[in-house]
C-alpha cells in the first residue's frame, strides 16, 4: 500500500509545541490510527520505518517525539555512548509528564481527517511502558507493549486498563526476568484483557533491525499476532 509521511506540530496542555512523525495511508479516506511511541533512542530511523510499515497496513501512525520538554528531535543509535545519552534524556522527564504529552498526541491524532477515531498505541521498552501506562488512562482503545520495562512499581495500574492489551517478551530479556513477566500476568490474573507471549530465545529489542538482539523470525510473528490483535481491537 502506498504512503505518505511527513511531520506535524502537536500542541501541549500547557501550551508548549511538539513534533511527531506521520506515516498514513495514501489513497485511503479514513483509517484507523496507531500512537507508535519510541525507545529511548528518539524517533530515529527504525522508529519511522516500523512506523511506515504499519501504516503499509493500513493505520494511520504518529510518533510524537517525547524527550522533547529536554532536547527535541532526539535521534540516536543503539552504541553505548548513545545509550548513555539517551538514559540520561529519560531520566529529566517524569512518566507522568509523558504521559500526558501522548494523551494530547492521541487528541491530535484523533483530530486529523484521515483517522476515524479509533486508535491502538504500540511501544518498545520505554515506550512499552508508556503505553500500559497510557491504556490506564483509558486514552487509548488498545495498547501493544514490546518488552515494556520496569512495571513492577505499577502493577496496581493492571486494574485500571479496561481495553485490549498485548505483551510481548522476550525469554533471555536480563532486564525483564520471567519472574516479572509472572508479576505481570498475575496482576491481570482477574482480567480477561490481556494477552502475553514470551518468545523463547529472543533477548531484550528482539524487533530492532539495528539492535545485535534483532530475531527476525521472532520479530515476524509478533509482527503477525500484533496485526491481529489490531485487526481485532479496532
Amino acid at each position: 500500500m502506498a504512503i505518505t509521511t511527513g511531520h506535524i506540530d502537536i500542541r501541549a496542555a500547557d501550551g508548549g509545541v511538539f513534533q511527531a512523525y506521520l506515516a498514513r495511508p495514501a489513497n485511503a479516506t479514513q483509517a484507523p490510527g496507531l500512537l507508535l511511541i519510541q525507545e529511548i533512542f528518539g524517533v530515529n530511523a527504525h522508529v519511522r520505518a516500523v512506523a511506515d510499515d504499519f501504516a503499509e497496513q493500513g493505520y494511520v501512525v504518529l510518533a510524537p517525539d517525547v524527550f522533547w520538554r529536554v532536547q527535541a528531535n532526539v535521534e540516536l543509535g543503539y552504541d553505548q555512548d548513545s545509550i548513555k545519552q539517551a538514559m540520561g534524556l529519560r531520566a529529566q522527564i517524569a512518566p507522568e509528564q509523558m504521559v500526558a504529552d501522548l494523551r494530547d498526541a492521541v487528541a491530535a491524532l484523533k483530530a486529523l481527517p484521515a483517522c476515524n477515531g479509533r486508535v491502538a498505541a504500540v511501544g518498545y521498552c520505554m515506550g512499552g511502558q508508556l503505553v500500559y501506562r497510557l491504556a490506564a488512562t483509558g486514552a487509548i482503545d488498545a495498547g501493544i507493549s514490546y518488552y515494556g520495562a520496569r512495571l513492577l512499581d505499577i502493577l496496581d495500574l493492571a486494574k485500571q486498563i479496561r481495553v485490549p492489551i498485548l505483551f510481548h517478551y522476550g525469554e533471555l530479556d536480563k532486564g525483564i526476568p520471567l519472574s516479572e513477566v509472572d508479576a505481570v500476568r498475575a496482576a491481570f490474573a482477574n482480567q480477561s484483557n490481556a494477552t502475553i507471549h514470551v518468545y523463547a530465545g529472543a533477548d531484550h529489542g528482539f524487533n530492532c533491525d539495528q539492535r545485535g538482539s534483532y530475531n527476525a523470525e521472532v520479530a515476524k510473528i509478533a509482527r503477525e499476532r500484533s496485526l491481529k490483535f489490531l485487526r481485532a481491537s479496532l
